[in-house]
């Protein structure tokens, strides 16, 4: 009997995977214990053994492609078996699915949309910035009631980049304010609206709320008059004959700085509006011939600058699993342990000279990260606040030290954990290192080699980064971010040597770890670190 395999969940997080590659075909025989595909999770690609034998009668999910944990994977059964009842249930069970979505929905009204009265304008949150999706009122320039002419500045908005004026396209009076000052909505939210006075603003914004695609075709049909005097601007400048020229404040700025007189100007924003675009990309033009006499006897013009010119690309790359697990997780510390931050520099000779002694014995090699990790094991055991996680109602003291070690691969970063590190000497923590950091680099690290961890320690200084700070990885209540080891001038016994520093930087949870207590932490890790023979004993 054909059995359906799922998409698995390989990794306590894992709320979907990708297939990377499929390592058995349709029409394969499969044996139990074969590997059918190569799944990426949020943190490793690992292969996917089948628990069947039997014929691979149909894939589910394709290379490259991404689906939900318990998505059907792929059918075996018997080669010729009829699996179509399979394939409908499943299909079956997503309409239904859908159609309970639907039954959530509310019924659409059938009763005939509130058409908006002409002369009225429905002013819409405007996307004043190409990356702009909401923004924020700083200040509202015009109050209900108050008359307002095109050209007015309604208010100044908040975007992504800059607090920028934005000007009215219609006449009338300030019916309504949808944005209070202060609040924050996505683009194309209601702004205000603008039309005569004793306008029935509640029938206008019902018949925006209740019909929003009808809205949509109305407030185009009342603009119509409009957006053809607008596409005649496209072949002639923004205004003329004294008329009023509508022009952002960033456009009107670098015109000014550049002596550009923006009648010569052709706006391609709404309404022939001129934008900074067209300031940069204006080339002025050649006088008629019939003015070149008179110019003669001014002053010589201005050598037009050369700007600049090229192609713009961009390129559109599909995040792995693994970049967006990290995204979420570290955005989900960041945003929710306030985080502190405690530096210290630590004298490195000692420490130098005991690593040379060490990795002179043969089939022995330490690095400074080992020595900083077993630094860290030793000086959790010292002050256990540190080694502790936040539960809400509760503070999980840790018992055991599991430290994980920030690994960076090609997708982002990992962290294998060293089980027990505290029971561990420097030459067993190295090789563990080594072992780890190379799975992880070969995407051969398996979930249970990256839980667990109750501390961790991040090391940049082999980039010549000489200070730091990073996010816990949380449940941790604390990470160690190491520099590199730096040789400059220091006072030793009064006298300015020559010496060996690195700065360390500890980021605490303030819910879990008080500053003196993770000052008092960092005091146990430096005498360790510049007397390193106290880690041998």
């Amino acid at each position: 009997m054909a059995e359906v395999i799922n998409m698995p969940r390989l990794s306590d997080t894992m709320e979907e995977g990708t297939v990377a590659k499929w390592l058995k075909q349709v029409g394969d025989k499969i044996e139990e214990g074969d590997i059918l595909a190569e799944i990426e999770t949020d943190k490793a690609t690992m292969e996917f053994e089948s628990f069947n034998e039997g014929t691979l009668l149909h894939i589910g999910i394709q290379e490259g492609d991404t689906a939900p944990v318990d998505s059907l994977l792929a059918i075996i059964g018997e080669e010729g078996e009829d699996i179509s009842s399979l394939l409908n249930a499943s299909t079956t069970d997503v309409e239904s699915e859908k159609e309970e979505e639907v039954k959530e929905e509310p019924a659409e009204t059938k009763t005939e949309a509130v058409e908006i009265p002409e002369g009225v304008e429905i002013v819409k949150m405007p996307r004043l910035s190409d990356t702009m999706e909401e923004g924020t009122v700083a200040t509202w320039l015009k109050k209900v009631g108050d008359e307002v002419e095109e050209g007015d500045i309604l208010a100044e908005i908040e975007t992504d980049k800059a607090t920028m004026e934005f000007e009215s396209f219609y006449a009338g009076n300030l019916l309504y304010i949808g944005i209070q000052e202060g609040e924050t909505a996505p683009v194309d939210s209601i702004l205000a609206v603008i039309g005569p006075k004793g306008t029935d603003v509640d029938a206008v914004l019902n018949a925006g709320s209740d019909t929003t695609s009808q809205k949509a075709a109305v407030a185009e049909e009342t603009k119509k008059p409009e957006s053809t005097a607008a596409s005649s601007q496209d072949a002639t400048p923004a205004a003329k004959d004294g008329q009023r020229i509508f022009a952002s404040p960033l456009a009107k700025k670098i015109a000014k700085e550049k002596g550009i007189n923006l009648e010569d100007v052709k706006g391609s924003g709404d309404q022939g509006r001129i934008i900074k675009k067209d300031i940069e990309e204006y080339q002025p033009k050649q006088k008629a011939v019939a003015q070149e006499d008179t110019a003669a006897a001014k002053a010589p013009a201005a050598a037009p600058v050369n700007l600049p010119v090229g192609t713009e690309g961009t390129e559109e790359v599909k995040n792995s699993q693994m970049r967006k697990v990290i995204a979420k997780r570290l955005g989900e510390s960041k945003f929710s342990a306030p985080h502190y931050y405690l530096t210290i520099e630590v004298d490195m000779d000692h420490a130098k000279l005991s690593r040379e002694q060490i990795n002179n014995l043969p089939d022995t090699k330490v690095s400074f990260n080992d020595m900083v990790v077993k630094a860290c094991a030793m000086a959790l055991k010292k002050h256990p606040q540190v080694n502790t996680s936040w539960n809400n109602d509760t503070t999980r003291y840790n018992q055991h030290i599991h430290i994980g070690v920030a690994v960076a691969v090609d997708e982002g970063l990992l962290v294998p954990v060293l089980k027990f590190a505290d029971q561990m000497s420097l030459t067993q923590i190295g090789g563990s290192v080594r072992d780890l950091a190379g799975k992880a680099r070969n995407k051969k690290i398996s979930p249970a080699e990256m839980e667990g961890s109750t501390f961790t320690v991040s090391n940049l200084g082999m980039f010549g980064i000489s200070e730091f700070t990073s996010i816990i990885n949380q449940p941790n209540s604390a990470i160690l971010s190491v520099g590199a080891i730096i040789q400059k001038p220091v006072v030793k016994n009064g006298q300015i040597v020559v010496g060996n520093t690195m700065k360390v930087t500890l980021a605490c949870d303030h819910r879990t770890v008080d500053g003196a207590t993770g000052a008092q932490f960092l005091q146990t890790l430096r005498s360790y670190l510049e007397n390193p023979v106290t880690m041998l004993a």
